[in-house]
């Protein structure tokens, strides 16, 4: 029995408005996508957004064709097949983390990149949110701001924890945002350990040294290699009787106990779509702003809390949008 409780929480302000398109779809033209992505094809999010960009009018088979080679790659694949997306002149990059948007972007400065990542302008991917000059657009996560949330979250689940872990991608989260999570641990009484991961192979090995290392729980920090090897987390995380919390609310519905952000099929369906049909129609990326979700969901699943012998404090179950019973 799933029982939900929509509460709305708006951070960062309202989404951005862009500027109008430039021109409509042209008779007899075909539209083309190429890709950039760690994750396969048959993604959730990936789905729903081509079946929005249906709805709109780019019709997959009609006036569109998706670059079929660019998903479920490994990283030392970017760069090459960047090169090749480029050389074949397509429409728009469509990527997503920090390593294939720089590859991306190393490979072309006028083909339009729409991408989704944790900081666009941290991480030095666009200029201004507002602005973000160049031919790089999208969507910025507020990941650092939400990994933090997510470790308070974490503790006020896990109440007798003295020790939690976080396992991050050193692909994606600086060592400055680790240091403030252990901070921020510290001060609510809590030492936090840090296994880091560069590649999907280290996932198993860097979760057993957390519970080696006398972790209570785990915080799964947003990355897109984690989000990939989210399914042999949630297993591992069970085998080892791990309480753990992830980037996206969908992963507590797949198994996981808890997920606090947005829901990422919203924002490809809802966003990255109207953001690519603005650059297929003709909008320039340069002027087309950057957006941040504004809409967290915070999902708990009772089903695996029961699987851990974990009771999930009231106070948690009275926030949550989503209870999975």
């Amino acid at each position: 029995m799933i029982g939900r409780r929509k509460i709305i929480a708006l951070l960062g302000g309202a989404i951005l408005a862009w500027p109008p398109a430039v021109r409509g779809q042209e008779p007899r033209r075909t539209y083309r996508i190429g890709a950039l992505s760690g994750l396969p094809r048959s993604e959730p999010f990936y789905i729903a957004l081509y079946d929005e960009l249906g709805r709109l009018g780019f019709v997959e088979g009609q006036n569109l064709q998706i670059d079929g080679q660019g998903y479920g790659m490994r990283r030392e694949q970017f760069a090459q097949h960047a090169a090749e997306v480029v050389k074949a002149k397509v429409d728009v990059i469509l990527t997503g983390g920090d390593v294939p948007i720089r590859a991306a972007q190393q490979a072309t400065a006028t083909i339009p990149i729409l991408a989704m990542t944790d900081d666009m302008v941290g991480s030095g991917l666009v200029g201004l949110m507002a602005h973000p000059g160049g031919n790089t657009t999208g969507v910025s996560l507020l990941a650092t701001e939400l990994d933090g949330k997510r470790e308070e979250i974490l503790i006020e689940m896990t109440p007798g924890a003295r020790r939690i872990a976080a396992l991050a991608d050193t692909n994606t989260t600086a060592s400055q945002q680790l240091q403030s999570l252990q901070d921020a641990a510290r001060a609510r009484g809590v030492e936090l350990s840090i296994q880091r991961i560069a590649k999907p192979e280290e996932v198993i090995g860097a979760i057993d040294a957390a519970k080696a290392a006398g972790a209570a729980a785990l915080n799964v920090l947003a990355s897109p290699v984690l989000f990939g090897q989210r399914r042999l987390i949630i297993e591992r995380a069970a085998a080892l009787r791990l309480p753990a919390i992830y980037q996206w609310p969908e992963t507590a519905e797949e198994g996981g106990l808890a997920g606090y952000g947005p829901r990422i099929v919203q924002l490809y369906r809802d966003v990255m779509s109207r953001q690519l049909v603005a650059l297929l129609r003709g909008t320039k990326p340069a002027d087309l702003p950057v957006e941040q979700p504004t809409i967290f969901e915070l999902v708990v699943n009772l089903k695996t809390a029961k699987a851990l012998d974990l009771t999930i404090p009231q106070s948690i179950i009275a926030r949550a949008d989503e209870v999975i019973e």
